[in-house]
């Protein structure tokens, strides 16, 4: 178990604490704007721990961030200490994968029961998580406060598109098969050792907030407007690297030897 009181304090959360999906739905919208998606610790070369601890540790106390299985393990360990009927998910990841290739089952989402229904739990999907539970049903087109989102059924199992204009993306593909700790300890030491994993090889780090979204990836801060406007510049020097990600984001880097040696690194390619 966490700290449950940490936790809610650390997201800005101070409204009931019964499992409905009004507490669902309050959570699900101040934790990713709190807790930033990113990726120091496997790009950098560190250890991902995903015990109860240090997930507490980590992204509650130490003013960190995460990726989806220290994000939705998090929530999930205080959705159910607020009472919540939760299960692990996994999902073969579709966005910005080429057509035709299969990804393994590498991301982390929840199973949510409620008395209105199953809804989907993310907030570990980086650039796009939905800012939103999402209810589980197929091919009805759902709001939240940033994009539409939709899930239609497939090869037995379920893929959750964003609106893109008048087109819809997919993010991944998934089914209902529960996955236990063990699997995720599993899929996490891969994707956070392999040399080929995205998540060695780049910096990652996003953030919803009111007006879009802002993420980082290497060198590119980028900056998402709700009515689709676009800024970007990139970060030439490891000062402004660091400044964004202390700024931006709202990271606590002082725990982190040798980040500084490896955004020089990042910032002066070669």
């Amino acid at each position: 178990m966490i700290a449950l009181d940490a936790y809610l304090a650390r997201i800005g959360y101070d409204g009931p604490r019964a499992p409905t999906l009004g507490t669902l739905r309050a959570i699900h919208a101040l934790h990713p704007r709190a807790i930033p998606f990113e990726n120091l610790d496997p790009w950098s070369g560190r250890r991902v721990d995903l015990s109860p601890a240090a997930l507490e540790r980590k992204l509650v106390h130490g003013r960190r961030g995460g990726y989806c299985y220290e994000q939705n393990g998090l929530l999930a360990h205080a959705l159910r200490a607020l009472g919540f009927e939760v299960r692990g998910l996994a999902a073969r990841v579709r966005w910005s994968v080429p057509e035709g290739e299969t990804r393994p089952r590498s991301h982390m989402l929840l199973r949510v029961e409620l008395a209105e229904g199953t809804y989907l739990a993310d907030v570990g999907f980086g650039v796009l998580a939905p800012v939103a539970p999402l209810r589980l049903v197929h091919d009805v087109e759902q709001e939240t406060p940033l994009e539409t989102f939709r899930l239609r059924g497939e090869d037995g199992g379920q893929v959750l598109e964003v609106k893109s204009g008048e087109a819809w993306r997919a993010l991944y593909w998934f089914d209902l098969t529960e996955q236990l700790p063990a699997d995720y300890d599993l899929f996490n030491w891969w994707v956070s050792t392999h040399p080929g994993s995205l998540f060695v090889r780049s910096l990652v780090v996003a953030r919803p907030t009111a007006q879009g979204r802002v993420t980082l990836f290497d060198r590119e801060l980028t900056y998402r407007r709700r009515d689709g406007g676009v800024e970007q510049r990139t970060l030439a020097s490891a000062g402004a690297l660091r400044d964004a990600l202390e700024g931006e984001f709202g990271l606590d880097l002082s725990g982190l030897d040798g980040i500084h040696e490896a955004l020089r690194r990042l910032a002066s390619p070669g």
